[in-house]
């Protein structure tokens, strides 16, 4: 991929975080902020999304980091078990155990009377979105890439998410975890797209090279 397709998939998923980090933030944390509505002001509704985008920022640098540090790791996992069927079985097996982890050290740190059921529910609906983006990203290219994108969804999306879990904020937990999951969607399945994009434009630039070359060739042979 050209360096001008990195900056165009680098500004755009900084847009997806920051749209959907303020939406998120206004639903999540609409008890705090329909006084604005209701009463319309506008200063306060345009400086809280103005602040609420930015944070939507902040998040989506952090899925961009966690995006391109899944493709390094994954080169690296193709590269030593030299199989990517081997290499697909290992990332399940980490998926089931960061999703039992996950579901066991938040009940175990913050369970206060409602049980296990809300704890599972949220590592499910996780599972249920990667699964419905490891599904069209399947589509896109093969079925080799189903296991790789569930992997980056559920786990890349639960690392990233760190900063919020240790506290089990529940504003915050679901407002850093919906632009986490778009940015992360977007970067999977716009990626093709771009290195196919790349692609087109280097052959289009090979193409206008050589039809230069030889139109030099002929005027050569002319003079």
């Amino acid at each position: 991929m050209n360096s001008r397709n990195v900056v165009r998939l680098f500004m755009t998923t900084l847009l997806v975080g920051g749209f959907t980090g303020a939406l998120a933030g206004f639903i999540v944390r609409w008890d705090e902020f329909q006084s604005y509505f209701t009463s319309f002001q506008i200063v306060s509704i345009f400086s809280t999304f103005i602040w609420l985008f930015g944070v939507g920022l902040i998040f989506s640098v952090i899925s961009q980091a966690g995006f391109f540090a899944y493709l390094t790791i994954h080169r690296f996992g193709l590269g030593i078990f030299k199989s990517v069927s081997l290499w697909n079985a290992v990332q399940v097996l980490l998926l089931l155990f960061v999703l039992g982890d996950f579901v066991y050290l938040r009940y175990t740190n913050f369970e206060s009377g409602e049980g296990l059921a809300p704890y599972i529910l949220l590592a499910l609906f996780l599972l249920g979105a990667g699964l419905i983006v490891a599904y069209f990203k399947m589509k896109q290219t093969n079925k080799q890439a189903f296991i790789p994108a569930l992997f980056f969804m559920v786990v890349a999306t639960i690392i990233e998410w760190t900063p919020v879990l240790k506290g089990n904020d529940e504003a915050w937990l679901y407002f850093m975890l919906f632009p986490l999951l778009f940015c992360n969607a977007y970067q999977l399945l716009i990626l093709n797209k771009l290195i196919n994009l790349s692609q087109q434009e280097l052959a289009s630039k090979r193409t206008v090279v050589k039809v230069d070359k030889k139109m030099k060739n002929v005027v050569k042979g002319q003079s």
